[in-house]
């Protein structure tokens, strides 16, 4: 392919991305009704809206756009992702639009109806033992078909635009600005890659808000230890329960500097909150805004102790469509999770008090 010809297909492919945001409505701002925490507003952004079905669908579009603009993607390229799920579900979306050969190394835990999106896309899985394990797989790969690791881990927090453009941050603060507490006394989120709580911590310095980034983290992962050790160093054997957050590394993209508060949260108490969302508003949500909901839950009720008003916003980061086997599977649940009645017993005791 001559370098014009080349250039022309480039141009093209950021095209069809492009035209596909404009085909494509902003995600929902869902607020709450919990009368036990009068004067503090709950927000809840879904992201369970877009085409792909989760938070992930930014983040895939915005990594597509990076490396094809520095040239990593061409025409033809094999894109190899290390994913749990939804990346490489809205990865695969994208590598289709352009007609691209797509690979997802993923673990073989991975709900089997994340599996089955990546394949009705036309995406691969290639299956290892532990999440450990993806990295190195996905670098192998990438030789082997001289193709390109999209590396979302690394790539995160650089290929999102954080001064702007439609970006999480943005569209928050946007949506919330005829609320009665139009900026949020916090947003809490979890981590995966880092790269969302990276755009979210920066685009609060560069517009001078006062509101201050929460990150909560679930059980194995790294992340809630390294930024309060500052040792990016830390490692764990095992991966996290909660499907898409959590890391056993601390990854590239994850920015503790950005960060004013971070708080860890038990796997069971994910899980309670995640019920308790679905039994006030019919809601059925992943693992991970259940870990979102319990930090910014418990956040409110510190909130309502010391006599402050104010609102909270977290995400909704994917549907509990993807997770019946698993998360909404009362079996599977009271098998992994046995201190759940605990938890859920805890949850209604502090909004009670």
């Amino acid at each position: 392919m001559t370098d014009s010809s080349a250039r022309s297909w480039v141009a093209w492919a950021v095209q069809q991305i492009q035209a596909d945001t404009q085909r494509s409505a902003d995600t929902h701002l869902i607020k709450l009704n919990v009368p036990e925490l009068a004067g503090i507003d709950l927000y809840l952004k879904d992201e369970s809206t877009h085409p792909t079905g989760s938070l992930k669908h930014r983040l895939a579009r915005s990594l597509f756009l990076y490396a094809l603009c520095n040239g990593h993607i061409k025409e033809g390229t094999t894109v190899i992702e290390a994913s749990s799920g939804s990346t490489a579900v809205s990865e695969a979306y994208f590598a289709r639009m352009l007609g691209l050969p797509f690979i997802a190394v993923m673990p073989r835990k991975t709900a089997q109806s994340k599996i089955a999106q990546v394949e009705f896309y036309g995406g691969r899985c290639h299956f290892v033992d532990c999440p450990t394990q993806m990295h190195a797989e996905s670098i192998a790969l990438a030789k082997h078909t001289h193709g390109y690791f999209m590396d979302q881990f690394r790539f995160a927090e650089r290929a999102t635009d954080w001064r702007g453009n439609n970006n999480i941050a943005e569209s928050i603060f946007r949506q919330m600005q005829n609320e009665p507490h139009a900026i949020p006394s916090a947003i809490v989120m979890s981590a995966g890659t880092g790269g969302t709580s990276a755009t979210l911590g920066r685009y609060i310095r560069y517009k001078g808000f006062a509101t201050q980034l929460h990150v909560v983290d679930p059980d194995n992962s790294v992340f809630f230890d390294a930024w309060r050790s500052k040792d990016r160093s830390l490692t764990l054997a095992c991966g996290s329960k909660i499907e898409g957050i959590g890391r056993p590394q601390v990854e590239a993209s994850f920015m503790p500097e950005v960060i004013d508060q971070m708080h860890k949260v038990p796997d069971a108490a994910s899980i309670a909150a995640l019920r308790w969302l679905e039994q006030q508003t019919g809601i059925r949500a992943g693992a991970s805004t259940g870990t979102n909901l319990w930090g910014m839950l418990t956040l409110a009720i510190k909130m309502r102790a010391a006599r402050q008003q104010g609102s909270l916003v977290t995400l909704i980061c994917d549907g509990g469509q993807r997770y019946m086997d698993t998360y909404h599977n009362p079996a599977w649940v009271a098998e992994q999770f046995p201190q759940l009645g605990d938890y859920q017993a805890r949850l209604n005791s502090m909004l009670l008090k």
